[in-house]
C-alpha cells in the first residue's frame, strides 16, 4: 500500500464536528507503513479537549484495518498544536 492510498482513506475520514476530512484539517502529522501490515499514524486534535478524539482514533484504525493492516499505531500529539491553514479558516470562518 503506498502512502498517496493511505491519504485517501484519510480523506474519507469526517471530523464529525466539522464536516470535514482529517487529512484536508491538517489533523495527519505523519504516516509511517512499516511494512505491508503494519503501519504507524501521529495525528493531533483541533483541541486537547477535542469530544470526539476518540471517535476519530477509533474510526483511522477501522479504516486502516479494512485495507488490510493487521497492526496499527495511532500516536496523538499536541505537538505543535493544530494550526488550520490560512484557505482552511477562511472556510470555517475563524
Amino acid at each position: 500500500m503506498t502512502k498517496k492510498k493511505i491519504i485517501e482513506i484519510m480523506e474519507t475520514i469526517k471530523d464529525p464536528e466539522l464536516g470535514i476530512d482529517i487529512w484536508t484539517l491538517g489533523l495527519i502529522y505523519d504516516i509511517s507503513i512499516e511494512s505491508k501490515k503494519r503501519i504507524k499514524i501521529l495525528m493531533t486534535f483541533t483541541s486537547p479537549y477535542c469530544p470526539v478524539g476518540d471517535e476519530l482514533v477509533k474510526n483511522v484504525k477501522e479504516s486502516l484495518q479494512k485495507a488490510n493492516f493487521k497492526e496499527i499505531k495511532v500516536e496523538v500529539t499536541f505537538n505543535p498544536p493544530w494550526q488550520p491553514k490560512v484557505e482552511l479558516r477562511e472556510a470555517l470562518g475563524i
